[in-house]
């Protein structure tokens, strides 16, 4: 079965840094877009950034753009979201995500918070 693992979360001073890296297993990885949402406290899920199947192609909400950078390396089934320049209104629980044959799949998401 489809499971997405997150990892990577924890507290971090505004202007500073984080990696999150996503393990994908029980699908074919290389196949799927796979997207990172991010859930704020008292906010609406929200899809943060995509990258396609092979990693040509991304995309990002205009909060994060050319502050965040996902990538993705299908030999290991890792995404990850290099996340720069990080503001105290970026603190959330991220999501791994796919949607595959009309389901959305979630891992249980990693908490970032940014604050001094």
């Amino acid at each position: 079965q489809v499971q997405l693992v997150e990892s990577g979360g924890g507290l971090v001073q505004p202007g500073g840094s984080l990696r999150l890296s996503c393990l994908a297993s029980g699908f074919a990885f290389s196949y799927d877009v796979m997207s990172w949402y991010r859930q704020a406290p008292g906010k609406e899920r929200e899809v943060v950034a995509s990258i396609s199947s092979v990693g040509t192609g991304t995309n990002y909400a205009d909060a994060v753009k050319d502050r965040f950078t996902i990538s993705r390396d299908n030999a290991k089934q890792m995404v990850y979201l290099q996340m720069d320049s990080l503001k105290p209104e970026d603190t959330a629980v991220y999501y791994c995500h796919l949607y595959q044959g009309d389901m959305d799949y979630w891992g249980k998401g990693t908490l970032v918070t940014v604050s001094s």
